[in-house]
């Protein structure tokens, strides 16, 4: 008999198979006693196996490219982290097995994330992972990961690690369903990026039997058990239907009635470049440079290298816009060189903007790098500041910005809900904004993007979130300047619509995402997206808001 159960959808499309389950964690290492003079030889074994497991991070990341590839490198960054492995030592000269040192010192580190405010308690379940593969590999046991099967499957898990998620074969991996997560967790963006159909914090999810057959739908989050022949065949000619929609819209990003709305990429680096013109991205929306900075979190990357990665970038959008985040370190990227290691909550700490004020070299290299990177090339370039908070801060950055003779627009995030209250004063300082959403819920709703239990507060469509969206959009009007989004809200076609309803400029996302966003906008005209925008307004919660917004758009 056909149940439908409905969790986050995170990643489009329709996956229908079979149930195959994660394999299991580790179990825990008994707790015996070592002599002392083995003390030594279980610490070499536990330092072998954190670098082995490190290695195999790092290799995982190379194979996948892209987004995937800095997650994996962080983690490897945590496996090895000193502190930890000072730790590991410590217990195994006091009696502990290498696997028992391991186990307990990652324990140990566990609750002070945990407890460490909302970015590093969302770094749970990724060292929790790497503490797994450490001591699989001391106790000689099989990895935990995705299992071995020769037909196509719907996987089933608590939660994904990155490491996971970033090498899953989509010809084998139909789709995927998690009990925890949320829709801006690693695993939900690497699931866009990857193009797998998945759906995140779905209570009892991992009660779902071995071999049971489930039809997935990520844009709506519902999950269909032993679902119906008519059940499967709509989700199938659904699924036909849009394929061929997508494939139908080609050109720039535009409403029905031809009102513009670019449609730019989030890239992580060069490798995201390829499938961002595959995709026809008009541009860059969203260039994280991070991943040039967490190669080495002693210190930064020299001016040439990072000349040579942003002009690869650049020279990939001859007469298109490419938007520049500078470094945004802390929270869950911490780099030894740059942000403070006591802080008692680093997400409300000294973070992106605020660490770059506090190492003007650290900025000033970058911003003459974008300088010189972009010398006599056709690209419209654009730099924003991460985690603005007011004028002063916005004043800050753009006194850098002419300070290192960059030739370029300088905007800022909207990441603080005091930046979107206080947009026009922002503007006096700024040519445009940026919105990102993930962070602007976070901070909005006190809700770790991390945790699936506070999942509904980290949706888009969050009322009170559309609300300060309008109100950057409003501002940015006023002023004659350009506002757009680059969180992942604007992957959701649906979400996308209410968007340009509220007055935002352009939309960038995830590569993968782009065909579904552009079929969806050329549908409707900007009076209907308009009115959707409004009646989401006009809702009291975010499920509301989507039903009256779709409502609106079909016409009912």
């Amino acid at each position: 008999m056909q149940t439908t159960l409905r969790g986050v959808g995170v990643s489009h499309g329709v996956a229908i198979g079979e149930v195959r389950h994660m394999g299991t964690a580790v179990l825990e290492p008994p707790a015996k006693q070592i002599p002392a003079e083995e003390a030594e030889r279980e610490q070499g074994r536990a330092r072998q196996a954190v670098e082995a497991v490190a290695a195999d991070l790092v290799a995982r990341g190379n194979l996948a490219g892209g987004e995937a590839q800095h997650v994996l490198e962080a983690q490897a960054m945590m496996a090895q982290d000193p502190e930890l492995m000072a730790d590991v030592d410590r217990r195994i000269a006091v009696g502990s097995t290498a696997e028992r040192g391991v186990y307990d010192a990652f324990a140990s580190y566990r609750a002070l994330l945990a407890g460490a405010g909302e970015y590093l308690a969302g770094r749970v379940a990724d060292l929790d992972d790497v503490r797994n593969r450490i001591v699989a590999r001391l106790l000689g046991v099989p990895m935990p990961g995705v299992p071995d099967s020769d037909e196509p499957y719907v996987l089933i898990a608590r939660d994904l690690a990155p490491a996971d998620t970033a090498l899953l074969d989509p010809t084998l991996v139909l789709g995927f369903v998690t009990e925890e997560g949320g829709p801006t967790s690693h695993s939900a963006i690497l699931a866009r990026a990857l193009g797998v159909p998945a759906v995140v914090a779905l209570p009892g999810a991992g009660e779902l039997a071995e071999g049971t057959v489930i039809a997935v739908d990520g844009s709506t989050g519902e999950i269909f058990v032993e679902p119906s022949a008519e059940k499967r065949a709509e989700m199938e000619s659904s699924a036909a239907a849009r394929k061929a929609a997508l494939l139908a819209s080609t050109g720039p990003g535009a409403t029905s009635d031809g009102h513009k709305v670019p449609l730019l990429a989030n890239i992580g680096g060069p490798a995201d470049v390829p499938a961002a013109v595959a995709a026809g991205a008009e541009g860059v929306g969203l260039f994280r440079t991070e991943f040039l900075f967490l190669d080495d979190s002693k210190q930064a990357p020299s001016e040439e290298k990072q000349i040579a990665a942003y002009r690869a970038v650049l020279e990939a959008f001859p007469e298109g816009r490419v938007v520049v985040r500078v470094l945004d370190a802390g929270a869950d990227k911490p780099l030894d060189f740059l942000t403070p290691a006591d802080e008692p909550n680093p997400a409300l700490g000294v973070r992106g903007l605020r660490s770059l004020l506090d190492h003007p070299d650290v900025l000033r290299t970058q911003l003459t790098a974008l300088a010189k990177a972009a010398e006599g090339l056709p690209v419209y370039l654009e730099v924003m500041a991460p985690m603005v908070a007011d004028r002063a801060d916005a004043k800050a950055f753009a006194d850098a910005c002419r300070a290192a003779g960059l030739q370029a627009k300088f905007g800022a995030m909207v990441e603080i809900p005091s930046a979107a209250l206080r947009a026009r004063s922002v503007l006096q300082e700024v040519e445009f904004l940026s919105l990102g959403t993930n962070d602007l819920a976070q901070y909005t709703f006190a809700a770790d993007r991390q945790v699936g239990a506070v999942s509904r507060l980290q949706d888009p469509w969050q009322p009170a979130l559309l609300d300060l969206v309008a109100m950057s959009a409003d501002a940015a009007k006023a002023e004659g300047k350009s506002c757009g989004v680059c969180g992942e809200a604007a992957s959701d076609p649906l979400l996308a619509c209410v968007l340009t309803g509220l007055g935002v400029t352009s939309l960038s996302m995830g590569a993968a995402s782009i065909p579904y966003v552009r079929s969806t906008l050329a549908k409707y005209t900007l009076a209907q997206c308009e009115r959707a925008a409004s009646a989401a307004r006009a809702a009291d919660s975010a499920e509301e808001a989507r039903v009256a917004a779709q409502a609106v758009l079909s016409g009912e």
